[in-house]
């Protein structure tokens, strides 16, 4: 008999959950305001040696040139690649501008970033008769009033719908309904979960999990052995099960992450790689804690044990892991080269926004 699984569904009438995400958000929104960057290679970031690529258009991701990449590996895929300078108050702007849109369908909403967001329709406030209809005119909505494009995810709970937004990406749709959550999920490598980061999926893979498929055939006690409390979660989403709700108001606590490493950094590319993973294992913790903040922290030690540390605080607070990996990198750059390396690298994300009166200032969609 399979186990029974720890989130249990409830006998009512089924969520109905939009995931909306921006289509390279913030490199959209350079190429809309700047008409000569249209259908160009662009990079939201800095292009000196130490930069970092904080977003990149859909032009240049043909290239392989991707979020939270050293410009320098950026510029060595495409030559051709523009870089902008980020205009984060620009990006909040916009965004206050689309959680308005929002706000016109549902109370539940819940931001995960600047260009991202659940939103609970439940309730049919404007009877449009159905989760994907509200969808759609959301998506026109937004088009119409930003110049921009969104993509949306339409299913019964907050994890499928959150792999459905970058299924049809970008300007897409993909809608998921209860009959059909559980093969899609198996469908997809585990890669794509919420959550699962470069080093989870790492560890799954050495023990044979690529699928959801391959996850849900695991018992809830390996998973249990192999990944301690994060297996509830792991074996409800391999059902395509979610219990979780939309929340509107989150409490959240500082979270971050530190590596020590085999041998000192000193190169500069393994520095900023270095740093890409901190970066990485970090902000995966803080979306799962659901976390918003505004103070990055740096840790860096050296060969000698000497430890350092360093903080910028934004005011508006960091809007996604790319902007959490370019404060970092900024509070970094000052501190090169460090004599016999550096042996650990942390970051950690504090100053927490913990209600929607105190959220307000950070624009989040």
């Amino acid at each position: 008999m399979a186990a029974k699984s720890p989130i249990a569904y409830i006998g009512r009438v089924p969520r109905k959950i939009i995931h909306i995400d921006m289509d390279a958000f913030y490199a959209s929104v350079e190429q809309r305001d700047a008409p000569e960057l249209r259908g160009r290679p662009v990079a939201v970031g800095g292009s000196r040696a130490r930069g970092v690529v904080a977003a990149a258009s859909y032009e240049a991701r043909v290239f392989g040139v991707r979020s939270a990449m050293p410009s320098v590996t950026a510029i060595r895929r495409c030559p051709d690649l523009v870089f902008v300078k980020p205009r984060f108050e620009v990006y909040s702007a916009i965004s206050r501008q689309i959680r308005a849109i929002f706000a016109d369908y549902t109370d539940l909403i819940e931001p995960l970033s600047l260009d991202e967001a659940y939103l609970d329709v439940t309730e049919d406030r404007h009877g449009l008769g159905s989760a994907q209809a509200i969808a759609e005119q959301i998506r026109a909505r937004i088009r119409e009033e930003t110049q921009l494009t969104a993509s949306a995810g339409v299913s019964y709970n907050k994890f499928i719908a959150k792999l459905a937004s970058d299924q049809n990406k970008p300007d897409g749709i993909c809608v998921i309904p209860p009959a059909k959550g559980a093969a899609f999920v198996a469908s997809l490598p585990v890669k794509r979960f919420h959550g699962v980061g470069p080093v989870t999926t790492g560890k799954m893979a050495r023990l044979g999990i690529e699928t959801g498929a391959d996850l849900r055939a695991r018992s809830i006690d390996m998973l249990r052995r192999h990944f301690g409390s994060y297996a509830d979660y792991l074996y409800a989403a391999a059902r395509g099960e979610d219990e979780r709700p939309v929340r509107a108001h989150r409490v959240a606590k500082s979270i971050g992450a530190e590596r020590t490493f085999s041998t000192n950094l000193g190169d500069p590319a393994a520095i900023d790689e270095g740093l890409a993973l901190v970066a990485d294992a970090a902000w995966t913790r803080i979306e799962r804690g659901q976390a918003r903040g505004r103070t990055v922290t740096l840790k860096v030690r050296r060969a000698d044990f000497h430890t350092i540390t360093r903080a910028r605080s934004v005011p508006a607070g960091i809007a996604d892991k790319a902007h959490f990996l370019a404060t970092g990198a900024g509070l970094l750059a000052p501190l090169l080269p460090v004599a016999g390396g550096i042996r650990l690298l942390g970051l950690t994300l504090s100053g927490m926004i913990r209600d929607e009166e105190d959220a307000q200032p950070a624009l989040p969609l």
